[in-house]
C-alpha cells in the first residue's frame, strides 16, 4: 500500500489535472505505477453513438489504440454491462481477470485477443465520470510477466478512484481547459458554469460572471457576510464540510463536496476542488482553499443536435447554446437562460460557425435539418 506521504503527493498531482489538464500522462504513470501496471488512460465512450476516445494515455503503443479501436463497437455493449450499476459501482474498481467469466463467450474472446496481441496479463477499470449516454473511464493494465492484480491493488485504486473523478468532472465542465493565474479572471468569465474561488470558512475570494448573477438572483447559492452559502440547509453543510476537507486534508476529502445537490428552482450541482496544496493549484490565488463549481445537474442533449455534436466535437459549453438556437430562441433569450453573458453567447457561437462552416444562425439551423430527421426533432 502507499505511504500517507506518497498517497498524499499522489492526490495533489490528480487535483493538479484538473487546474492543467496536460499533467495526466506523468499522473497516469504514477497512478499505474503505484499498483504495479505498464500501462494506463482514460477513455471517453459515448454509449449511444459508439464513440470512443482516449482522453489522456501513458505507456500506450500506436499498435495499442489501432488493436483496441477494431473491437470499439462491440467494447460498448460490454462496457454497458461491465460498468452499470450492478457489476461497477461508481468508483469501484473491475479486475477483468475475475470479472470476464460473466460477459459471454464474446466478451471473453474480445478479452483474450487484446491480453494476447497486446502482452496485457489483467486489467482494471473504474468508472470516473457517469452521464446518462457517456462514461469515463479510468484503465490500468499488467503487462507480461507482472502477475494478475490483486485486493491489495484494488484497495489503492479505491482510495484514489474519487480523486480521479472529482478531477474529470472539473475538466468536463471547463472543457478542458488549462487555467494560469495571470489569466484566471477572464478565462473564469468565459465558463457557463458558476466558478467561485473560496478561502477560510469558504470566504468568497472571486466569482466569475455566471457565479455573480446567481449570487445576485440568491439561486442556487447566497453570500452572507461575504461567505458562501448554499440555500437548501443540508447542501450547505455538504459544501461547508467539503471546503473544510479541502483546507485541512485533501487525501481525505473522498466523494465529500461532489455533485452537492443544490435543492432550487433549476436543479443544480456543486463540485468542489481542494486548491490549497499541490504545484500548480497554489499559484492561481494567495489564500484560495477551494474552487466551488456549480452546474445545472444533468439533463440528456436534444435529439436533433446529436449528430451535430459527434460530427464537429461540439463542446460542453457549446451544446446547451445550439439546444437553445434550435428552439427558436434568440441569441439574447438564450444567454438569458443559459445564465452567460451575451458576449460569452457570442463567443461560443463564433466558435460553433468555425467548426460547422457556417456563418449564420439561419444557415445553422437548416444544417440541423439536414442531419436531423423531423421525426427525431418532433420526439424530443
Amino acid at each position: 500500500m502507499l505511504s500517507h506521504r506518497q498517497l498524499s503527493e499522489l492526490i495533489g498531482m490528480i487535483y493538479d489535472c484538473a487546474i492543467d489538464p496536460d499533467r495526466w500522462p506523468p499522473t497516469l504513470a504514477a497512478i499505474c505505477q503505484s499498483i504495479g501496471c505498464g500501462s494506463g488512460f482514460i477513455l471517453l465512450v459515448d454509449l449511444e453513438q459508439s464513440h470512443h476516445k482516449f482522453a489522456y494515455s501513458w505507456g500506450l503503443s500506436p499498435d495499442w489504440k489501432e488493436r483496441y479501436f477494431a473491437y470499439s463497437d462491440q467494447l460498448t455493449g460490454f462496457y454497458s454491462l461491465a460498468f452499470s450499476r450492478q457489476y461497477g459501482p461508481d468508483g469501484e474498481p473491475l479486475i477483468m481477470s475475475r470479472f470476464i467469466d460473466l460477459t459471454g463467450l464474446n466478451g471473453k474472446r474480445i478479452y483474450e485477443d487484446l491480453r494476447r496481441t497486446l502482452s496485457i496479463t489483467d486489467v482494471m477499470q473504474t468508472v470516473v465520470l457517469r452521464e446518462a449516454r457517456r462514461i469515463a473511464i479510468l484503465t490500468a493494465s499488467r503487462h507480461q510477466n507482472d502477475g494478475t492484480l490483486i485486493d491489495q491493488d484494488a484497495a489503492t485504486m479505491r482510495l484514489l478512484a474519487p480523486h480521479v473523478r472529482r478531477a474529470v468532472k472539473i475538466i468536463d465542465i471547463l472543457d478542458a481547459n488549462k487555467i494560469e493565474a495571470d489569466t484566471l479572471e477572464a478565462t473564469l468569465d468565459t465558463f457557463i458554469a458558476g466558478v467561485l474561488i473560496v478561502g477560510e470558512r469558504g470566504r468568497i475570494l472571486h466569482a466569475n460572471d455566471a457565479a455573480r448573477r446567481m449570487l445576485s438572483a440568491r439561486e442556487p447559492i447566497v453570500a452572507i457576510d461575504g461567505t458562501l452559502s448554499a440555500r437548501n440547509a443540508a447542501a450547505n453543510e455538504e459544501l461547508s464540510a467539503a471546503i473544510r476537507l479541502a483546507r485541512d486534508n485533501e487525501a481525505q476529502i473522498g466523494s465529500s463536496g461532489l455533485g452537492v445537490p443544490l435543492r432550487c428552482d433549476e436543479p443544480s450541482v456543486a463540485h468542489v476542488l481542494p486548491l490549497a496544496r499541490g504545484n500548480v493549484r497554489t499559484r492561481l490565488m494567495p489564500q484560495a482553499t477551494a474552487a466551488v463549481f456549480i452546474t445545472r445537474a444533468e439533463r440528456e442533449s436534444s435529439a436533433d443536435i446529436r449528430a451535430l455534436v459527434r460530427i464537429f466535437d461540439l463542446t460542453a459549453a457549446e451544446i446547451p447554446l445550439l439546444e437553445q438556437l434550435t428552439r427558436n430562441a434568440t441569441l439574447a433569450d438564450a444567454a438569458k437562460t443559459l445564465r452567460i453573458s451575451q458576449e460569452t453567447a457570442r463567443t461560443h457561437l463564433a466558435h460553433i460557425f468555425s467548426k460547422t462552416g457556417v456563418s449564420r444562425q439561419a444557415d445553422l439551423l437548416t444544417l440541423v435539418d439536414r442531419l436531423a430527421p423531423p421525426i427525431r426533432r418532433s420526439a424530443s
